[in-house]
Parts: C-alpha cells; structure tokens; sequence
C-alpha cells in the first residue's frame, strides 16, 4: 500500500496534536513538501523527530493504527499500519546549537545540520516542516542513488537552485 498525501499529512498533523515535534525526512515526501507538489509515489513517510519524544510519537502513531515493525526508538524505527502504510522514524538529540544527532542503525552519528531544520514545505496545500532543499542534497549523498534519488535532486536544483554533487546528476551521454 501506498503513502499517499492525505495519509502523510494524517500521521504529521497526529503527531503535532500530541505536542510532537515533526520534520518531514530525507525521503520522497520531503522533497515533494518542498516542491509543494507530489512527483510519484511513495511507499512511505520519512520523519525527524526528537529522541525524548520518540515514546510520544509512538503512542501517537498507535492511535492512528501503526504499531512499530522494526528498530530502536533510539535509533531508526519503523510504524506500519494493517493496510501496510509505513512510517520511517528518525530521532535526533539535538545539541546546543540546534543540529541534530542521529545515531544509525550501526552506531554511526549522522548530524543534520541546524539550518536544514527550517525548511518549510506543503501537502495538500497545508504548510508542513521539512528538511531544506540544501539538507535534502547533502543527505541524499554517499551511497548509490537510483533514478529516483537523482529525479528527485534535479526537481530541487532546478526549483531552488541548490548545487548538485557529481553522483547526483544524471550520466551524460
């Protein structure tokens, strides 16, 4: 089942209604938020929140029908409901400058930098927070992108003018 736009703005707006802070993540949805349109579809929603309030969301969450399927809620976790919706967790400890740390999967600490947390997108014609256009590019680095990913960078260059790394380009030729 896919994550569509109503189903994405239901899971930020039941978690804001629970006092849970939300970013849209590093995926499809945080890139279509900030073109303020949905270029394909997604099979999920990646979110940002804080650490502390992790149990929180969860609670939140469960009230809407997702229960956690995989993960730590101190590292990366992930909801899904019975119509196989998912929701991908990301919690950060945010330091004293604002930027967030996110402790992976392998221990690693990934940090989002404090500025990438103002980005404000839309769905559904409903403002929503999400990474910037520049956070989304840096954290759409340092593995193997798919068409999909560079589809995704080449929207938010030619939108926003942000500038691409060489792997983010589509080959020429």
């Amino acid at each position: 089942m896919m994550m569509d736009a109503s189903n994405a703005l239901a899971v930020i707006r039941g978690l804001e209604a629970q006092s849970v802070q939300v970013w849209l993540g590093d995926g499809g949805w945080g890139v279509d938020a900030l073109l303020g349109q949905q270029t394909r579809p997604h099979k999920d929603v990646d979110l940002i929140v804080r650490v502390d309030q992790a149990e929180a969301a969860v609670q939140a969450l469960r009230g809407l029908g997702f229960s956690v399927v995989e993960g730590r809620l101190s590292s990366c976790f992930v909801l899904r409901d019975q119509e196989g919706r998912s929701v991908d967790v990301h919690p950060v400890v945010f330091d004293g400058e604002g930027n967030g740390d996110y402790t992976m999967e392998n221990g690693e600490v990934w940090v989002y930098e404090a500025a990438w947390f103002g980005g404000t997108g839309n769905l559904q014609g409903e403002p929503v927070r999400c990474l910037t256009a520049q956070g989304q590019v840096v954290c759409h680095s340092g593995y193997e992108l798919d068409d999909e990913d560079r589809r995704d960078m080449a929207a938010l260059h030619e939108r926003f003018g942000v500038e691409l790394l060489p792997e983010q380009r589509f080959p020429l030729g």
